[in-house]
């Protein structure tokens, strides 16, 4: 089952989807990767949710990698929690949805 919640975005809006106020859940994802099909329907359910206090999005690293390099990641699933522009929290690895909500909740 897929939302329209959680959106593929581009780099190009990246920036300007940061400078919004507010909490954004980045999703870095690949189509390959078996792990990030364990994270996509958590993420799907963050989504649903925190949809009145966080937005969440993914970015495919294939068509992404410059964005993906800029923070230093390595490896997929990584899922970046940022606050008012400002990176927060940096999940990286199939993590269970309490970890993930409970992420969002401290920068809620």
């Amino acid at each position: 089952m897929s939302t329209d919640l959680v959106t593929y975005i581009e780099e190009s809006e990246f920036d300007a989807l940061l400078s919004e106020e507010g909490v954004v859940v980045v999703d870095f994802t690949a189509t390959w990767c078996g792990p990030c099909r364990l994270v996509s329907p958590l993420m799907d359910q963050l989504a649903q949710e925190y949809k009145s206090s966080a937005k969440v999005v993914k970015i495919d690293i294939d068509n992404n990698k410059p964005i993906f390099k800029k923070f230093g990641l390595r490896s997929i699933p990584a899922v970046l929690i940022f606050k008012n522009g400002s990176l927060e929290n940096t999940m990286v690895g199939v993590k269970t949805y309490e970890e993930f909500s409970t992420a969002v909740q401290k920068v809620i």
